[in-house]
């Protein structure tokens, strides 16, 4: 009895369907806006604004970057999944797959919560578990060659804005610079374990992940190596099959997504001041460096955090006054949108997956 408690409380469906889990990054974000509004926004400032027609298509501009960003998911999905689940169905499972992301804090992610959405599609075990794998590998790909990319066109010296100094980072105080190339070097060395582990050896690399953690003061993430371990065997044997085309195909969808994700707030800013190309790719640049703050966030979706980042890292880029205010703004088109949207599909996908699979089952009988 006690263990199918314990079962049914650690659900990843219960975790979704907890209504603390949206009622959390709410509050956060309304408490972060309510007080950004109150101390740092010059609601005076949009007087200065020139807001016409133009400004108004940068904005649709940002929308449009927000289609594209989960139409490149959804195509992904699809030729990961060997176009085994339907667009309409597929759309449903990104809503909910970035609603997990949203209630989940950044530093936990929502992998857990994609393995069994993509499982209850009638993807085997295996199969979900390479999807999502393959999904962050290609995510971590993309930030790994972006990332000098972008740094070589623009320069490292107007990347880390002078008004962040220090950090908190794992207890210790550090420079916002150190903190980002401390990241950035473990994005690195796990891409290159995974794609070792997916390409080349998974049991070579289970191996040493169970040597590793092994160690005494590692020793209570042993069974979470094993189970990585094998997550990285079933990846390895349904990729290392596949084609070049393949992965020329996933690369280019997440390049998609993630461009869009990024453009999101240059068009926002856009539709309020003007900025030149090469601002625009420092502010590319820029998020690049935010995105790692955001990963270390604790907070639900990194609420809260994303906002401050936004603020600190694009301030110079915005009107006098109004950075808090547009940080708000991009916060309503990249986060809030899929924590409402998922908590609305979240119950019309579960009549979907589990009363249909009862009626058929009814029906046999």
């Amino acid at each position: 009895m006690a263990n199918n408690k314990r079962n049914k409380k650690q659900s990843p469906l219960r975790q979704l369907l907890n209504p603390r889990k949206i009622a959390i990054p709410v509050v956060i974000g309304l408490g972060v806006a309510g007080y950004k509004l109150y101390t740092d926004v010059d609601f005076k400032a949009f007087e200065n604004v020139d807001f016409n027609w133009e400004s108004a298509m940068w904005l649709l501009m940002a929308l449009l970057m927000v289609v594209f960003r989960d139409f490149g998911y959804m195509l992904r999905l699809r030729i990961l999944s060997d176009k085994k689940i339907s667009w309409r169905n597929v759309f449903d499972d990104i809503m909910l797959w970035e609603f997990s992301s949203a209630v989940t804090p950044s530093v936990v992610g929502g992998s857990g919560v994609a393995i069994f959405i993509l499982n209850k599609e009638k993807l085997s075990v295996g199969k979900s578990t390479a999807v999502v794998m393959t999904t962050a590998f290609l995510d971590e790909l993309f930030y790994v060659v972006m990332v000098p990319l972008l740094f070589v066109i623009v320069g490292t010296d107007v990347l880390f804005p002078p008004s962040i100094e220090t950090v908190q980072f794992l207890g210790n105080e550090l420079g916002i610079e150190q903190v980002f190339w401390i990241g950035y070097g473990f994005i690195l060395i796990l891409i290159s374990a995974i794609a070792f582990g997916i390409l080349i050896n998974p049991v070579g690399l289970k191996r040493v992940l169970i040597r590793v953690f092994s160690m005494r003061f590692l020793r209570r993430w042993l069974r979470g190596a094993y189970q990585t371990g094998n997550d990285i065997i079933a990846t390895s044997k349904e990729l290392r099959s596949k084609p070049f085309s393949f992965w020329v195909k996933t690369f280019t969808t997440t390049a998609l997504s993630w461009t869009s994700r990024y453009l999101t707030a240059n068009f926002i800013m856009l539709a309020f001041t003007t900025f030149t190309f090469k601002d625009n790719l420092i502010i590319l640049a820029r998020q690049l460096v935010m995105w790692v703050i955001m990963l270390i966030s604790p907070t639900p979706g990194g609420e809260g955090v994303a906002q401050l980042a936004f603020e600190n890292f694009l301030e110079e880029y915005t009107p006098l006054g109004l950075a808090a205010a547009l940080a708000i703004i991009w916060r309503l088109y990249t986060y809030y949108p899929y924590l409402f949207l998922g908590a609305i599909i979240l119950p019309q996908w579960i009549q979907r997956v589990y009363l249909k699979r009862k009626l058929i089952s009814f029906k046999k009988v």
